[in-house]
């Protein structure tokens, strides 16, 4: 980031509808101020929506690379824990959840529950809990707790970008897709 960014630290409420999800996130992002040209002076926003136990934070960036409209880059701190800061792409999260596949199958499937009920928009914090009482987790890979959040993250982005389209959709299938898993039609309105 060779910019300077106006930090926003913000929490997300617990909201179970993927529009009223997409609704307040962009309301958020018009709080914004105008930028007044090209270069240093467009107005770039770092909002801090995640922080975890271990110190790390996940954050979204605005504008996006390709400045369309409320378009935004989710970017995670020292992702996998490599000292890398990086904005995961649908590919790492795919890898990761290969490699927990291949750790623990039985565990895995339980993850792909959790994943689903995130589709869903059910309660990111009560999922997690969720899997820290069944005694969810992996070795290998960045934590699952991160991963989840990421997703979550993953799909209002989708939900903004392409509502008119296939929303969340779009990445729930390519999950499904890379693991055998029939794709679906969206029920999640």
């Amino acid at each position: 980031m060779p910019y300077s960014y106006i930090t926003i630290s913000w929490n997300l409420p617990k909201i179970n509808s993927r529009n009223e999800l997409r609704k307040y996130v962009v309301l958020k992002f018009m709080e914004e101020k105008p930028g007044q040209g090209t270069g240093k002076l467009v107005s770039r926003y770092k909002y801090i929506v995640e922080r975890f136990l271990d110190g790390r934070k996940l954050y979204l960036i605005r504008p996006a690379q390709y400045k369309m409209g409320f378009d935004f880059q989710i970017w995670m701190e020292n992702w996998n824990k490599f000292n890398l800061n990086k904005m995961p792409s649908y590919q790492d999260i795919i890898q990761d959840l290969k490699y927990k596949q291949e750790e623990n199958q039985n565990n895995f499937n339980i993850l792909l529950k959790a994943i689903n009920q995130i589709y869903i928009c059910e309660d990111d914090d009560r999922i997690l809990n969720w899997l820290k009482e069944k005694k969810i987790s992996f070795s290998i890979g960045e934590n699952i707790n991160v991963l989840l959040k990421i997703i979550k993250w993953m799909f209002i982005e989708q939900d903004i970008r392409y509502w008119n389209f296939s929303g969340r959709l779009k990445l729930k299938n390519y999950i499904d897709k890379s693991f055998g898993f029939p794709t679906q039609q969206d029920d999640c309105l």
